[in-house]
């Protein structure tokens, strides 16, 4: 419990932090983005596994996503379907030129957030009477994710020389970036299970999420609002 608590506590805390520790690329990988030349695969694959990693709001969807499957093959499809979503956007995003408002996806993100946490709390059942299909909801969300990432990697205008396979290597580094945190938020929550009393824990552990999904949602809302981009 004490470990499954402080992983998920240090992810919320982030969450709720949003705004001093937002995980857009900037700094020196966003001058080596701008300054691009041709196709760069190592450097693209490592900047997309250090973005999944880092993006505390896409982590928060994956842990509401796992937390209740306890079959690793119902794992594999929905973090598959998660994946295909955005991969979807984040290539159609950049190389069509679709331009999203950036703190509008970002407060879609974090409403994902907060809809998967009340999935998980019987919400819709309890106070609708009708739950949405789970993995449809999570391929709509992947979507959305897939465009906050592709307005990352708009803002830094990628070069053309060698777009195409640096978005390729950057799409396949945020996938091996969800591999590794998905893989350690699902052996720390296996691990959380065998305790006692984890489904009484469970209930205020969503209820964190929920809470940290409504905070970014509603700071990006208010970005937006004041003139963000």
């Amino acid at each position: 419990m004490k470990i499954g608590a402080a992983v998920l506590l240090a992810v919320v805390f982030a969450a709720l932090c949003g705004p001093a520790i937002a995980h857009g690329i900037g700094g020196s990988d966003a001058a080596f983005v701008a300054g691009a030349s041709g196709p760069e695969p190592v450097a693209f694959l490592y900047l997309g596994a250090k973005h999944m990693v880092t993006g505390y709001d896409h982590l928060l969807f994956i842990l509401g996503v796992i937390f209740f499957l306890y079959r690793l093959r119902d794992v594999a499809l929905y973090v598959t379907v998660f994946s295909i979503g955005h991969s979807i956007t984040l290539l159609a995003g950049v190389l069509s030129g679709i331009q999203v408002n950036a703190s509008l996806v970002d407060a879609v993100i974090g409403l994902s957030v907060a809809y998967k946490a009340f999935d998980n709390l019987g919400g819709f059942d309890r106070l609708v009477g009708w739950r949405p299909d789970p993995k449809l909801a999570v391929l709509a969300f992947g979507l959305v994710h897939g465009f906050g990432l592709a307005t990352k990697l708009q803002a830094l205008n990628i070069p053309k020389p060698g777009l195409i396979a640096n978005l390729v290597a950057f799409n396949i580094g945020v996938e091996a970036g969800q591999l590794i945190a998905l893989s350690l938020m699902l052996a720390v929550v296996l691990l959380w299970r065998r305790r006692p009393g984890f489904a009484r824990q469970a209930v205020w552990a969503n209820a964190l999420i929920l809470t940290a999904g409504f905070v970014l949602m509603d700071y990006h809302l208010i970005h937006f609002a004041f003139g963000g981009a």
